[in-house]
């Protein structure tokens, strides 16, 4: 596997990131394919937590996004972990895992009660994100919406709610 960087965006980055998302989810079932326009919208309301790049050489090869959520029973500091995009050239090539790892890393840091998910079920439960019965996002089918708690002792139950960017 190549080596690359991970690190955090630049206001320089923007663009290639807007690109590099809007490829990445191309003809996947759970994308309505407004991911770039919804990390745009997140980090235009100051709404992204984390945003961090995968670099090799000077090319983008992947990103990661994480933002805040509210749950209805009024469990606080649960974060949403994506939009998350790998180059469709370099998908399987284990970017996206070391994404994840960075992030995760990142929320426990910053004592981060949980994270939840939408996309694709076998990636996400390889780092502990699982379907929970008890904890909805309304109008996303429930096979794609993950969960996982992290400083948080308990998995919550209710209606997640996201940051309006993502309803754009």
């Amino acid at each position: 596997m190549d080596t690359f960087t991970i690190r955090r965006e630049s206001e320089a980055d923007i663009p290639a990131i807007r690109d590099l998302t809007s490829r990445a989810f191309v003809g996947k079932p759970y994308s309505n394919q407004q991911e770039s326009s919804i990390i745009e919208s997140l980090r235009d309301a100051d709404a992204l937590t984390f945003s961090f790049m995968a670099v090799k050489g000077s090319s983008l090869v992947g990103h990661i996004a994480a933002s805040p959520v509210t749950i209805s029973n009024g469990a606080v500091n649960w974060l949403a972990i994506g939009p998350i995009s790998v180059d469709p050239q370099r998908q399987g090539e284990g970017i996206g895992s070391q994404l994840m790892r960075r992030v995760l890393k990142e929320l426990r840091e910053i004592n981060a009660g949980g994270a939840v998910a939408v996309g694709d079920p076998t990636f996400y439960q390889r780092f502990g994100l699982e379907h929970v019965a008890d904890l909805v996002l309304p109008g996303v089918d429930k096979q794609y919406f993950l969960a996982m708690p992290l400083a948080d002792s308990a998995m919550p139950s209710g209606e997640v709610s996201y940051h309006r960017a993502f309803c754009s």
